[in-house]
């Protein structure tokens, strides 16, 4: 059994490693366009930090922090930008997830276009990954008790 004095430690260690987690899976995902990693790896760890945080303090915390609904609405968000930018390619004449023809939009050369492109779609990835990881962390952990 953890007494009150190893938990102020353990949620005080969690509350200063945290921050520096959560900005290297944005590094992660902003980076995996140009070196390994991108949109899952990042949403992994991203996803795992937050199930540091549940795992130092409750569970009822965390669903505070992070509701069902506020789960399901990034999950959404995240797969709804990776097919946007699908179809915004398709709409502008070219395959799915063509990035090159996004050129005519951000005005820049059909490389970079590619980059941003892509840059987009990890975006996305992380953002779903990330809800669906402590979606299933949330689930396991609570019996599967959903929100009232």
């Amino acid at each position: 059994m953890i007494n009150r004095i190893d938990n102020i430690i353990i949620q005080t260690v969690c509350r200063l490693l945290v921050p520096p987690i959560q900005l290297f899976a944005l590094y992660v995902i902003a980076h995996g366009h140009y070196s390994p990693g991108g949109g899952f790896q990042g949403g992994c760890i991203l996803g795992a930090s937050f199930i540091l945080m549940v795992m130092a303090y409750d569970i009822k915390e965390a669903k505070r922090m992070m509701s069902e609904k506020l789960n399901t609405i990034l999950s959404s968000v995240g797969v709804m930008i990776y097919a946007g930018i699908g179809a915004l390619c398709l709409i502008l004449g070219a395959n799915y997830l063509d990035y090159g023809i996004l050129h005519k939009i951000f005005s820049v050369a059909p490389a970079k276009a590619r980059a941003l492109g892509t840059l987009g779609v990890e975006i996305g990835v992380g953002i779903t990954v990330m809800a669906v990881m402590v979606s299933i962390f949330l689930n396991i952990a609570s019996g599967g008790e959903h929100e009232q």
